[in-house]
């Protein structure tokens, strides 16, 4: 209810809202990669936070209704066709930032859907190794389970610094974590 009264698709903009109060990853005139992006939150948080000179390219297998100043993409991320849309758009320009809220269709086997979680998570790090800037940030949503800690650990040569943060926005139950990487190194 919150969230509609502020004029934000979701209550997940909050999260992002929290977590760039504490670490300050929104600045003017970023370039920034919105994957899982629907239904548009982060994308409206983001753009507010940069600006008309600043761009946000979205990607998500959901629709997502338009919002100024966003490209948006539909389509799986894993899907090498919709990477190559994403790619094309971005036409060499490098990241600042890449944020990732991407997570899987739940299945209800906690095993099965970390997994799937994991995955996601290492496909939009490959992504931000490739396409980030030297010093560019990556913000991506996990979840707890048997391969975070090693998920967690695969982040940590890229990085300069590499943080755990649960946002008081997120729900006490749930297992959702989010992991930053702060300043990539050149590597």
């Amino acid at each position: 209810k919150q969230a509609q009264k502020d004029g934000y698709r979701s209550r997940a903009a909050y999260k992002l809202i929290e977590i760039n109060k504490k670490y300050n990853l929104l600045k003017e005139d970023m370039t920034i990669v919105d994957l899982g992006s629907a239904p548009g939150s982060w994308s409206q948080v983001a753009i507010k936070k940069i600006g008309s000179k600043g761009k946000v390219f979205a990607l998500d297998l959901l629709e997502m209704h338009p919002i100024k100043e966003v490209d948006f993409i539909k389509g799986a991320f894993r899907d090498i066709e919709v990477l190559s849309k994403l790619e094309n758009k971005l036409n060499n320009l490098k990241v600042d930032l890449v944020i990732s809220d991407m997570a899987p269709n739940i299945t209800g086997i906690k095993v099965v859907d970390q997994s799937a979680a994991i995955y996601l998570n290492e496909l939009a790090l490959d992504f931000s190794c490739n396409w980030l800037k030297p010093n560019g940030h990556f913000l991506v949503k996990s979840f707890i389970g048997s391969d975070f800690d090693s998920f967690v650990d695969s982040i940590k040569p890229f990085f300069k610094k590499v943080i755990r943060f649960k946002p008081s926005s997120s729900r006490d139950r749930s297992s959702e974590i989010f992991v930053l990487g702060i300043e990539k190194l050149n590597t």
